[in-house]
């Protein structure tokens, strides 16, 4: 086997197939999001069936001419990484939120490093949650091409100024006003959004409203399954 047909991937979900085979959704380095048949993964002495496991780095090869290829081969890079409560949760959010946006096959290399760097995040920085969910979202919304400018006055191009309200326009981007509402921004934490600094509690609140909002066309109107559960066994702090 040539080190060249193998790639890197991650789980990010998978589901039932026949007597005992699994659809695997992967999120590749050089494929992005693929769909591949896991033939007999849910055999009790299949290799796969340890292996197949959100979170862990792994090496892929598949192979097949149809539209639905068939893995033929995944191994461990290293081992999984350590997900616990709060932090296995949002992992299962952000794997959920690239299978719902992310289109097939199309690459996303970038994007990759930035998820491969999240996920280190959730595991080893727990108490980091928020900051690293948002700026993934905000490298996941630039990969989708979702371009909005956090450092300038879509009406007049003046720079943002930290004091001042600024509301958002869809297709516009953030025009200053002396509104309030839910649509409403402050000019510093626009500013720390350009940064991608979420390092202040009232930034992250204002992020995780800028980026559900904004992420929701392409999610759709289902709701998402991870959220679900989460507030099924703790209510409060779901990302």
């Amino acid at each position: 086997m040539s080190v060249e047909n193998w790639q890197r991937g991650f789980v990010l979900h998978r589901r039932e197939y026949s007597e005992s085979s699994l659809l695997v959704d992967f999120f590749t380095e050089q494929n992005g999001r693929i769909t591949l048949l896991a033939k007999g993964a849910r055999r009790v002495r299949s290799p796969l069936k340890s292996v197949l496991q959100p979170f862990t780095p792994l090496l892929l090869r598949w192979a097949g001419k149809g539209e639905l290829k068939s893995l033929t081969k995944a191994e461990p890079a290293s081992l999984s990484l350590p997900m616990q409560t709060t932090a296995l949760y949002s992992g299962f959010y952000v794997n959920e939120i690239l299978v719902r946006t992310l289109e097939n096959s199309t690459a996303y290399p970038e994007l990759f490093q930035q998820y491969l760097s999240c996920i280190t995040q959730l595991a080893v920085q727990p108490q980091q949650i928020e900051p690293t969910l948002r700026t993934f979202e905000f490298h996941l919304l630039n990969a989708l091409g979702y371009a909005v400018n956090f450092s300038h006055c879509a009406a007049t191009g003046d720079p943002i100024d930290p004091e001042m309200s600024y509301q958002f326009r869809e297709q516009k981007g953030f025009i200053a006003s002396l509104l309030q509402n839910n649509q409403s921004y402050l000019g510093k934490d626009l500013l720390a959004f350009h940064r991608l600094d979420f390092s202040e509690k009232s930034t992250q609140q204002a992020a995780k409203r800028f980026t559900r909002g904004a992420l929701k066309p392409f999610l759709g109107s289902a709701p998402l399954k991870s959220r679900e559960l989460f507030q099924a066994v703790k209510p409060t702090n779901m990302k």
